[in-house]
């Protein structure tokens, strides 16, 4: 069970904060029509996702080819199954938990939080030693239910859990 740090209605106000020197709108705009069109992440694409969450992963990244990317992001993708779909992208070199749910994030047509400690923490649960997936289902749930019931984006609630806990998180 997960007990948010700061009330809900502040959560516009965190995300407000969280502004955009990060680049994820761009993604968002830019990449996310093409992959949910086309059902897949070219190279391209994935390696600007994972060097948007992650610059210490893009050499392992770089491994991928463009044929592996396409065949295990159009499978994850597709899939109805929340485990197989993490489980595909983490077979792709250089994706750990955290870069699997931010390529679901951009480009699954479901909505998907960012896995990321500052989030978890600012959700009120505790970082495991190492994430699985009991602990992914369970942030995913919590994530997703806040969004509903206050019926705003996923995004807007991933700003706001990351931004309150780079401002308050020691």
């Amino acid at each position: 069970m997960s007990r948010l740090r700061f009330p809900e209605a502040d959560i516009l106000r965190w995300a407000a904060r969280f502004g955009d020197a990060s680049g994820d709108d761009v993604i968002l705009a830019r990449v996310r029509p093409l992959v949910l069109a086309r059902g897949y992440l070219t190279r391209a694409e994935f390696l600007k996702i994972c060097g948007w969450k992650s610059a210490r992963s893009r050499a392992a990244c770089r491994k991928n080819t463009a044929r592996r990317i396409e065949t295990l992001t159009r499978a994850a993708l597709a899939s109805p199954d929340e485990a197989l779909k993490v489980d595909l992208l983490r077979l792709l070199d250089g994706v750990e938990w955290p870069t699997a749910s931010t390529i679901l994030h951009f480009c699954d047509v479901r909505p998907y939080p960012i896995l990321d400690y500052r989030a978890v923490w600012s959700l009120g649960l505790a970082k495991p030693a190492t994430y699985t997936m009991e602990f992914w289902l369970t942030y995913l749930a919590a994530t997703r239910d806040l969004a509903a019931r206050l019926a705003l984006p996923i995004r807007t609630v991933d700003k706001a859990l990351w931004q309150y806990s780079k401002e308050r998180q020691r």
